[in-house]
């Protein structure tokens, strides 16, 4: 046992574990020696492989039993191997330092880029310790852009923690969906090779819907929120409509009619949200007019009262 530590990197605790739960074979004894031959090794790699691509220990044990009864593991690690393939057709780069400081204005940041380290942004090479990989080039030229703009490095980062936990969550969510729809049917037992090749294909056909269905909707909500943005910060009157946008609200519901010779009244942003989340937004105005007409009054009928 110890000699098949030795060869395998496993410890003679996890050799004994995985005899106890039934993942390997006894050795053959010979006398009161007990013998392990290159089939033990072989499935000790296999098992480390396994866990290596996220399977539990109950779960390899079934396809363990099934590669014994014959039916082999070759399409299970085939729609393995389709799934770890990258999920974009990016290619990784490398940048040395002294490109990565030319990039971002000339100035070196070491605490920029340690939490580029830290997100995978940066991987540190440790044979060229001047030079980094670069996972995704095109991640990092976002951020150089933004940075160009005028966004500090530090907020940049922050922003990705954020947008990369609820683009997690969207993958999940996707995941789930998917699994419950088109392949639970593959999953809830040890597939046999032509059921794995089978969901292998499905995975490369459903690879993109992920990406394609995220980039729809993100260019629907930026256009959508971005234009209600610049209104907010500029003015409903600055922003003209757009060509193809939708016909305009019907009038608000009956309410004081503005004076001819109305003028602008800046307002607190959170107090025109609460207005909109409260009335809708083509009944904001008509509703801020009514309250500050109805406190007028209120206040000279206050007057007159004293005056008595």
């Amino acid at each position: 046992m110890e000699d098949l530590a030795r060869h395998s990197g496993a410890t003679v605790r996890t050799i004994r574990g995985y005899q106890d739960r039934g993942l390997l074979p006894r050795p053959e004894r010979r006398g009161r020696a007990n013998v392990y031959r290159d089939t033990h090794l072989a499935r000790l790699r296999q098992i480390a492989g396994l866990l290596d691509r996220g399977y539990t220990l109950a779960s390899i044990k079934e396809l363990l039993e099934a590669w014994d009864a014959g039916r082999g593991l070759g399409g299970v690690l085939g729609l393995v191997a389709e799934v770890e393939r990258p999920w974009s057709d990016e290619e990784a780069g490398r940048m040395t330092r002294a490109e990565l400081n030319e990039k971002f204005g000339g100035t070196r940041d070491d605490a920029a880029v340690e939490d580029a380290v830290e997100l995978g942004v940066l991987v540190r090479l440790p044979q060229t310790p001047d030079e980094f990989l670069v996972p995704s080039p095109q991640e990092l030229a976002v951020a150089a852009e933004l940075h160009a703009a005028g966004v500090p490095l530090l907020a940049i980062s922050g922003h990705l923690r954020e947008l990369r936990a609820q683009v997690e969550h969207i993958a999940g969510r996707f995941l789930d969906f998917t699994t419950e729809y088109v392949f639970q049917q593959y999953l809830d037992h040890p597939p046999t090779d032509a059921e794995a090749t089978e969901a292998a294909s499905l995975v490369r056909r459903l690879r993109p819907l992920a990406q394609q269905t995220v980039d729809a909707e993100l260019a629907r909500a930026m256009r959508s929120l971005a234009t209600r943005y610049l209104r907010h910060h500029l003015g409903e009157a600055a922003i003209p409509a757009a060509p193809d946008s939708a016909p305009a609200p019907p009038s608000p519901a009956p309410g004081p009619d503005p004076a001819p010779d109305a003028e602008p009244v800046r307002l607190p942003a959170a107090t025109v949200r609460a207005v909109r989340e409260l009335v809708g937004a083509e009944h904001t105005a008509a509703f801020i007019a009514a309250a500050a007409e109805r406190e007028v009054r209120a206040r000279t009928m206050d007057a007159l009262a004293a005056r008595r």
